[in-house]
């Protein structure tokens, strides 16, 4: 009982990190694109 509750909880923290790093990969790569956009619109 024990071994099958800790396995359910390593995989669910896994699971919840991995998807915690590429939300926060693909919001930083969508930062960046909007900031360079915003600094082509100041200069023109």
């Amino acid at each position: 009982m024990l071994k099958t509750i800790s396995i359910i909880v390593i995989s669910v923290t896994l699971f919840g990190l991995i998807i915690f790093i590429v939300v926060k990969n693909s919001m930083k790569k969508r930062i960046e694109y909007y900031l360079k956009l915003n600094e082509k619109k100041k200069k023109n």
